[in-house]
């Protein structure tokens, strides 16, 4: 599974350097937005696309200034939240009944269930920082009826801490000396770290459906 990473990777198909240049802002905005709150868009690699942008602003290649940037993906990551809210507030237990298919698994949602359970209102802060996760608990909080306040607030927090704290994070890394001379080696690397959780969790999630 590495190796076809790799090679994807080098081909273009997953560097998130490839991704965000031939994307744009416009379309890194469209990607945070799905990820953050459409249940199709719990595969797609927000974490390593935020941490590239910043990468490529502070080399010059993505021509947009960090401010700039850094507000966008919040706002992107905050909407995108508010939406899966109100699809959970609207459609979530329709949503649940539904069969396992390709995309959808009830596994992903029972995670979420649990994860909401035992933290709450912060779920929405720390679900940020795990993927597939992050994008149902959204939803897992408009089925609940969580206070919308309360529910703007945390998400809020987390579309802050998440967004930009990992755009910061490639923008500081990004005037290192060693990364800067080794972006190519640096999107290698991302994108393992990336898919390995994912594929992990997906194959954990196969293993227990067929026991």
């Amino acid at each position: 599974m590495i190796a076809s990473v790799h090679a994807l990777a080098a081909g273009g198909a997953l560097n998130p350097q490839h991704l965000v240049q031939n994307l744009g802002l416009l379309g890194l905005l469209a990607i945070i937005f799905a990820e953050c709150g459409l249940l199709v868009g719990f595969f797609l690699p927000g974490d390593s696309l935020l941490f590239a942008a910043g990468l490529l602003v502070s080399t010059g290649s993505f021509k947009q200034p960090l401010w700039l940037v850094c507000l966008l993906v919040t706002l992107a990551a905050i909407a995108g939240n508010i939406a899966g809210y109100a699809i959970g507030r609207k459609a979530g237990p329709t949503i649940f009944s539904r069969e396992d298919s390709r995309l959808f698994r009830r596994a992903y949602v029972d995670k979420a269930e649990a994860f909401f359970s035992k933290y709450g209102a912060r779920s929405l802060i720390l679900a940020r920082f795990v993927p597939i996760v992050r994008t149902f608990i959204t939803v897992m909080a408009g089925v609940a009826r969580m206070d919308v306040r309360r529910y703007l607030v945390f998400s809020t927090i987390g579309g802050v801490l998440w967004a930009t704290g990992l755009v910061l994070v490639g923008y500081w890394l990004g005037g290192v000396d060693f990364i800067a001379r080794h972006l190519e080696l640096i999107a290698v690397g991302i994108v393992v770290l990336s898919v390995i959780p994912m594929a992990f969790e997906l194959r954990r999630n196969r293993s227990s459906s067929t026991v």
